[in-house]
């Protein structure tokens, strides 16, 4: 290394994008400065050799997250939510702009929203806005704040301040979007299909399963992407649990239309038939649909139609998950489970036949792309130095109680995974979840 640098992070295994391999990485002034062979002489003010039983990996950018504060903060809030994605190994979190209150819709409640973030934060932060009825004049004055795009539903949202949009103004929406190059984010289920389909209620999860049918995926994504053909817009499908999209998602690019779509990690686990009636824990929207359809998301990832895998971290207090009646019509719709997402992910991608290069793809690299994080994302020289420092091969049972986030309900409880994060660094320092907090809000 020809400069001295403030530290070197030597480890057997470092996941590049040349593969895995053991290297010596240096770090001046929080961005990686040198990459090289691991008996490259440091020349450093630290040097730190991790164990040979880990891999070190990106940190990882989670670009859906519903943190809920201001408004809601007794669901969630800054503080607890980015100590639980420090401690899973996030290092930068993407906020969603529901269900706090107010919404992230205008101008003013961007800079409520981060007032409210300010020195909370154990991991870097930024901000979705979101297009309701009514905020189209808005939209351009909060991509000029730098919010990272535009979230909308196509269906009821759950909460009354975050109203869906109606086809015509969608198109509005996203042709606003497209004059912008703006990105804008779909909840993409269609109303209409959900209104034919019956209600949910109930203990039985196949009742809850039959009232989000496919369908109404198919049919949303169907529209967006010939709205987004029309337009111009660049589109991204969320939380995307219909395989049966997968086909024209793929042919949509094929034909140029400007696309992409996540997975999340319970979509990639769980399955319907295993699901226990009145286990609303498990309860989110889109649901957890059955193993087949669960092997083609993965078919999905492995032919890259899908392109990144983030948490959809959705929680709230657990009275609201209606365990007292386990009644799935009742409870709140929403899995927690940002600081499990890692080792949830690897735990199913290793039996598969992937790696980690693969695992840090979907969720580090190709979230930081999809949102234009340009120095996230990857262990490459130029780029912030946020790491994760994973073992691969230790085995854990989830513990609700161990968790950071506010409230421990998940669905991942008493489950054994495979991967465990040993440290979490931000910008080339280790995260300590006792310390004050040090991330930045980025705008």
């Amino acid at each position: 290394m020809q400069e001295m640098q403030d530290v070197v992070i030597r480890a057997q295994r470092v996941v590049t994008d040349d593969g895995e391999a053991a290297r010596c990485i240096g770090v001046r002034d929080g961005t990686i400065t040198a990459i090289e062979p691991f008996d490259s002489p440091p020349d450093a003010r630290r040097t730190v050799d991790l164990d040979d039983d880990v891999v070190l990996l990106p940190g990882l950018v989670d670009s859906h997250v519903h943190v809920n504060e201001p408004g809601r903060t007794e669901w969630e809030g800054f503080a607890s939510a980015t100590r639980a994605a420090a401690a899973g190994g996030v290092t930068t979190v993407l906020d969603m702009p529901l269900n706090s209150v107010p919404p992230t819709t205008d101008l003013d409640a961007l800079e409520l929203k981060r007032k409210s973030a300010q020195s909370q934060c154990f991991v870097d932060v930024g901000f979705w806005g979101g297009a309701i009825p009514g905020n189209l004049g808005d939209l351009r004055g909060l991509h000029g704040a730098r919010v990272f795009g535009f979230k909308c539903f196509l269906v009821d949202s759950g909460v009354d301040e975050f109203p869906p949009l109606r086809p015509d103004e969608l198109d509005a929406a996203m042709r606003e979007a497209a004059s912008l190059d703006a990105l804008m984010i779909v909840h993409a289920e269609a109303s209409d299909a959900i209104e034919r389909a019956p209600d949910a209620h109930g203990r039985r999860y196949r009742d809850f399963l039959d009232s989000r049918p496919r369908t109404a995926e198919n049919l949303a994504i169907s529209n967006v992407i010939e709205l987004a053909r029309r337009t111009g817009c660049r589109a991204h499908i969320l939380h995307l649990s219909s395989s049966d999209a997968l086909p024209m998602i793929a042919t949509a690019r094929r034909d140029g239309v400007r696309l992409t779509a996540e997975t999340c990690p319970h979509y990639l686990t769980f399955t319907a038939e295993e699901i226990p009636d009145g286990a609303t824990q498990f309860k989110c929207c889109p649901p957890i649909r059955e193993a087949a359809n669960r092997e083609r998301l993965w078919a999905g990832l492995a032919d890259g139609v899908l392109d990144l895998v983030v948490s959809d971290h959705s929680p709230c207090p657990a009275e609201l998950k209606r365990p007292d009646t386990g009644d799935f019509g009742a409870a709140w719709g929403g899995v927690a489970s940002l600081q499990l997402g890692l080792p949830a992910v690897w735990t199913e991608a290793r039996r598969r036949g992937f790696g980690l290069a693969d695992v840090a793809l979907w969720t580090a690299r190709r979230p930081a792309e999809t949102a234009g994080l340009l120095r996230k994302g990857r262990v490459a020289t130029g780029f912030a130095a946020d790491f994760c420092v994973f073992a691969p091969e230790e085995t854990f049972v989830v513990d609700p109680e161990s968790l950071h986030h506010r409230h421990p309900v998940t669905p991942y409880a008493g489950r054994t995974l495979t991967g465990r994060v040993r440290s979490t660094w931000l910008g080339g320092r280790e995260i300590d979840l006792g310390a004050d907090p040090r991330g930045r809000l980025l705008v």
